[in-house]
């Protein structure tokens, strides 16, 4: 059992060279699916190891026993491994829960501040333009979903680029783009290596959205300058340091924007073999982690249950 919920715990390990690697050979809408749902399961796969691991020694403790009403003892690895792993665990599931609980109320007060300020603003459809001196745009989440512009950005952009940066933040909330950055940054708390893979989900959302954008105005030229422009104005304003906008409110300023031009000014990717490859290894590590956490957390049923004497060794 030891062996396969360690698998869970070093798989996710190996995520964020093959994200990167995915980003770079897939379509970015493509790639955001694949490249989210790995790190939603291994961070789950990887929560149930360290529970498994708790379990494992509570059950170590006669008091525990007697309430699982082990008639045996439980049979498992060496005390000298399972109560210092089981101890390790509780320290790193406590540090998860506090991390996630406060990266939770932290989003959660960023999300009204920007849904209350966004509703003092005036709108035209969708589209709310707030009197700030900062320049930002980002897509707000919500019912109704809100474009969130300032005066500064608008001044910053010309007509045709404004289109393209209102198409861009359509596109988040068309694709539902939120829920990717959310789900990243839930899987961030729940492994230190899915760390680095939140950020190639943002950069993934970002290219989705780039792509949609481009798409919709039929001119990458054009799409590529209006987030160039948009990025270079938020920058000489501080916005990067300053925006108070939640984590899951997509924005086109966002990410490594010398790259997202590079994209755009290149021709649109054509899905390759090695694209597949990578997509492919990506889901043979989940269904590994997958598997091993189920056969790992099934063997242990077994073994309590052998300890309860409902079953034979």
């Amino acid at each position: 059992m030891t062996a396969l919920l360690l698998l869970p715990l070093l798989l996710p390990c190996a995520l964020p060279g093959l994200a990167r690697r995915a980003l770079d050979r897939l379509a970015p809408a493509v790639a955001l699916w694949v490249i989210t749902c790995s790190a939603v399961v291994l961070a789950g796969c990887s929560l149930a190891a360290l529970g498994a691991f708790v379990l494992n020694g509570l059950l170590k403790l006669p008091l525990f026993a007697a309430f699982g009403e082990l008639v045996h003892p439980l049979r498992t690895a060496s005390d000298v491994f399972v109560v210092p792993a089981a101890a390790t665990s509780v320290g790193a599931l406590a540090v998860c829960g506090w991390t996630l609980v406060r990266s939770v109320l932290h989003q959660t007060r960023a999300f009204r501040a920007a849904r209350s300020q966004a509703g003092r603003g005036p709108a035209a459809g969708d589209l709310c333009v707030v009197d700030s001196p900062r320049p930002d745009a980002y897509a707000l989440p919500g019912r109704p979903h809100r474009i969130v512009v300032t005066t500064a950005m608008l001044r910053s952009l010309d007509g045709p680029e404004r289109e393209v940066l209102f198409a861009h933040e359509r596109a988040h909330n068309a694709g539902g783009h939120h829920y990717f950055l959310a789900a990243a940054e839930l899987a961030a708390h729940c492994h230190p290596a899915l760390r680095p893979v939140r950020e190639t989900i943002r950069l993934a959302a970002e290219r989705a959205a780039d792509e949609a954008a481009a798409g919709a105005v039929g001119d990458r030229r054009l799409t590529a300058r209006a987030i160039a422009r948009a990025a270079l104005a938020g920058q000489s304003a501080g916005q990067a340091a300053g925006s108070d906008r939640p984590g899951f409110a997509a924005a086109a300023t966002s990410g490594p924007v010398p790259r997202r031009v590079q994209a755009l000014l290149a021709a649109p990717r054509v899905p390759r073999r090695t694209g597949r490859t990578v997509a492919a290894l990506l889901l043979a590590c989940t269904a590994v982690s997958c598997v091993a956490s189920v056969a790992g957390m099934a063997e242990f049923h077994h073994r309590v249950e052998v300890a309860q004497g409902e079953e034979h060794p």
